[in-house]
């Protein structure tokens, strides 16, 4: 009876982890990352069939696309139905290609949340506020950090999808997994918003007449609504590229732009 190894499996997550943006089309993906990450399993599990080790290789070759990191519990998934397969059970081709299909959605929504919606603004507030002072204190904490925290969660994740094997599925794809996407939406949302507030700062020197005394513009919108400016520079962005589709690229320029207006003006 083939069986993998605690080794197997730790050459098969380090591939994934290493190589999984490593051939990219726009017809296959991350089809081929996930084929060399199966390539230790299958090794083990057909050292003796080469023939069903180049199926097994194509058969993973279809085209796929997830959030790599949170995505490893697949990986680990599809190497136990692999294990399964090679030791008699009745798997085809088109339940492990179904499965990989029904799951790579789901575990995007919810990789993107927690990593790019919450953790990596987090990590990036941190890095910027020990850089301030001109330290490359941040950076070093930022790169270490992230690696740190999504490697062990992917290599976490990548042994409990093997361990689970297709019970996972009901784990990420049950009656929970959408209030728990929406949450950490939510969660995303507001650890932007505080970013927003805390970085971004636009304030104006304006001051308006009144008789023999002059208003100042800023010290009246913060008397009523501190940071007014900063949130509305914020909507204005969120705006060109939600609604209009302007790309980031744009938009900073079109920043860049309104900043020399302005100063040339006094407006800012």
């Amino acid at each position: 009876m083939a069986k993998l190894t605690k080794k197997d499996l730790r050459k098969g997550w380090l591939s994934w982890a290493m190589f999984h943006l490593s051939s990219m089309s726009f017809e296959k993906l991350e089809a081929h990352g996930f084929a060399q990450s199966m390539t230790p399993v299958v090794d083990k599990l057909y050292k003796d069939d080469p023939e069903e080790k180049k199926k097994a290789l194509v058969r993973h070759s279809a085209f796929y696309n997830t959030e790599p990191q949170v995505g490893s519990v697949v990986n680990g998934i599809i190497a136990s139905m692999e294990e399964e397969r090679a030791n008699g059970a009745e798997i085809d081709d088109e339940v492990m290609l179904s499965i990989k299909t029904s799951l790579m959605g789901p575990v995007a929504g919810i990789g993107d949340s927690i990593l790019q919606g919450i953790l990596i603004p987090i990590l990036l507030s941190i890095g910027m506020g020990l850089s301030t002072s001109g330290s490359p204190l941040g950076i070093v904490f930022y790169v270490i950090a992230f690696l740190g925290i999504v490697g062990s969660l992917s290599y976490f994740l990548y042994m409990r999808g093997y361990k689970m094997g297709v019970t996972a599925i009901d784990s990420l794809l049950g009656d929970n997994s959408e209030a728990i996407r929406s949450a950490l939406n939510v969660l995303g949302l507001v650890v932007v918003g505080g970013l927003a507030a805390m970085f971004v700062s636009v304030v104006t020197p304006l001051a308006i007449p009144n008789g023999e005394e002059l208003i100042q513009l800023q010290a009246t919108i913060d008397s009523f609504f501190p940071g007014l400016l900063g949130l509305a520079a914020v909507m204005f962005c969120w705006w060109l590229i939600s609604m209009k589709k302007v790309s980031a690229t744009m938009v900073l320029l079109i920043l860049l732009a309104v900043a020399i207006v302005g100063v040339l003006t006094g407006i800012l």
